[in-house]
């Protein structure tokens, strides 16, 4: 039995938003809409993460073209069950205090630390000026953009989500797992460039990944007792 797209479509939904909030780029999402023009930041993130998504998904739909079904899904099992008791062991572990936001605050702090000395002879009032006479469309490939993208785009390669996210369209239908990923980046996304700095130091790290562990795990389950076609 093929795999359904409404069934790659929730757990890719439920597993990206979990693993996603108090993520690295969550968090310099919500860093970056603070210091510069949040459409600029939310449409670099997200395209970033689409691209992501959508690549990673490739993957994971090639890979039983080039090995076995069976053995896909028995990697995607045992991924989902390592990333599963990965999580837990994080969430037991975390003391309560927002390391990660730390951790991305002092990288970016770094970065326009690096940059002040060009952008301090810059008054806002010629900022406004050049943004109303450059094209709207031209704005998206400014080095905001660029930025946004580039930050989002390398901190999600190789991160945990982005395996899972091949595992699980190794496992269910690619659609169905872009299709929920997108929506589940851009829900995260918006979050993050909206609420700021204080929605992301309000979100209780251990609670995510614990809730995060649990999911992997009942993902683990549910491969373990289907079979290769999907058949429980």
């Amino acid at each position: 039995m093929a795999p359904s797209l409404l069934g790659g479509f929730t757990k890719s939904l439920a597993m990206t938003v979990l693993s996603e909030i108090g993520d690295k780029t969550f968090f310099a999402a919500a860093i970056l809409a603070m210091r510069h023009p949040r459409k600029l930041v939310l449409a670099g993130c997200l395209t970033a993460l689409t691209v992501m998504t959508a690549l990673s998904a490739c993957l994971g739909w090639a890979a039983p073209n080039l090995i076995s079904r069976k053995w896909t899904h028995h990697v995607t099992t045992l991924l989902f069950f390592g990333f599963g008791i990965w999580s837990l062991w994080e969430g037991f572990k975390e003391d309560g205090d927002s390391e990660e936001l730390a951790e991305v605050e002092a990288e970016l702090d770094a970065a326009f630390k690096s940059n002040k000395g060009e952008s301090k002879n810059k008054s806002k009032a010629n900022e406004d000026t050049k943004k109303q006479q450059r094209p709207f469309l031209m704005q998206f490939f400014s080095p905001i953009f660029i930025k946004a993208f580039s930050i989002t785009f390398f901190g999600e390669w190789g991160d945990k989500s982005q395996i899972a996210t091949i595992g699980l369209a190794a496992d269910e239908n690619p659609f169905g797992v872009v299709l929920g990923g997108i929506i589940a980046q851009a829900l995260c996304t918006t979050a993050a460039v909206l609420g700021g700095k204080s929605l992301a130091s309000q979100i209780s790290e251990k609670m995510v990944e614990l809730s995060s562990g649990v999911l992997f795990l009942l993902f683990g389950i549910m491969s373990l007792l289907s079979g290769p076609e999907g058949e429980l």
